[in-house]
């Protein structure tokens, strides 16, 4: 069996948004101290991210966005110098530091290093522990802590870049990846399934039309077991109908029913298992291959465990 990749930056942590912020440094550190515990860790090809070339990221977001995060930055720092404010505001939840645009780059970069690694068979498959989270990114503008799609980057690229004819994109944060699917929507070489809660932030996703989204939002209090039910009767049958030649993941865990930044009832053992069906999709359809990101999960113990259940299924340990 091939390895499963690991990949990350230090400048991931030195991205922050202030006292108090759910989505902090702490939470890979929470992934890094779990997996040390645990013995997972030794069984990942680490690897460090290299910062993502903005041609690359200009194929999932418009070029504007890109220069208008670059200037952002630059002012930010030469504020800082004069004693000016150490954060820009995009909106109420999401702001610059000073080392937002270089962590924004090494969270894109991961996830176009896996998938370079996992085409060329290096890796089997990969995850990627990176912050600033991507799904809420969309084309044109940044929202909802995240900067760059990391994931619909990725996706993009392996049908550029690679050469690759479809692609699936599947996301179980408790979110709704409404940046995703504002840059996939429509593109028939890219299936995106996902469940979220709903009604919830950012309120979309319940009533999208385009033809290669399988969307389904459920309500607050949801379970596990219904959960794998509505992948079994939802995500699967389309999956399988696209075989996809790679699968990328938006591996949000805050679903988990300690988190407080949702309502749903997700364990790691539910993880586990959705993870084992993208897998095995991944072995019949697209020689294993699968590149993972990490998205939304905010109550750090149940974050830490959650991670651990989902490599080990992609690692096999």
């Amino acid at each position: 069996m091939g390895a499963t990749g690991y990949f990350t930056h230090s400048d991931c942590l030195k991205h922050e948004m202030g006292a108090g912020h759910p989505e902090c440094p702490d939470r890979l550190h929470a992934i890094e101290d779990r997996l040390l515990v645990c013995g997972v860790g030794d069984a990942l090809a680490r690897r460090e991210a290299p910062p993502a070339p903005l041609a690359d990221l200009e194929l999932a977001h418009a070029r504007m966005h890109v220069a208008a995060l670059r200037g952002l930055s630059d002012q930010l720092c030469e504020d800082q110098q004069s004693g000016g404010p150490a954060l820009s505001y995009i909106d109420p939840d999401t702001a610059m530091n000073a080392h937002t645009w270089r962590a924004a780059l090494a969270a894109a970069g991961a996830t176009l290093a896996a998938t370079d690694a996992v085409m060329a068979g290096e890796l089997e498959n990969a995850f990627c522990a990176v912050r600033p989270p991507g799904h809420h990114a969309c084309h044109d503008h940044a929202m909802g802590f995240c900067f760059f799609n990391n994931i619909a980057v990725a996706a993009k690229y392996a049908l550029e870049r690679h050469g690759l004819q479809r692609v699936a994109i599947v996301d179980f944060d408790v979110h709704h990846g409404n940046g995703t699917e504002d840059i996939v929507a429509g593109d028939e070489r890219i299936l995106m399934v996902s469940f979220f809660q709903h009604p919830f932030y950012p309120h979309t996703g319940a009533h999208s039309t385009a033809g290669n989204l399988v969307n389904m939002p459920v309500p607050a209090y949801t379970r596990g077991m219904e959960v794998r039910e509505l992948v079994d009767i939802a995500w699967m049958p389309r999956l399988e109908a696209f075989k996809p030649e790679m699968i990328f993941i938006s591996a949000g865990f805050d679903a988990h029913r300690e988190d407080d930044l949702g309502q749903m009832g997700l364990t790691e053992q539910d993880y586990a298992w959705i993870t084992q069906r993208i897998k095995d999709v991944a072995k019949r359809h697209a020689r294993g291959r699968i590149v993972s990101a990490l998205e939304g999960g905010y109550n750090l113990s149940a974050l830490g465990r959650s991670v651990e259940a989902h490599l080990r299924v992609l690692a096999d340990v």
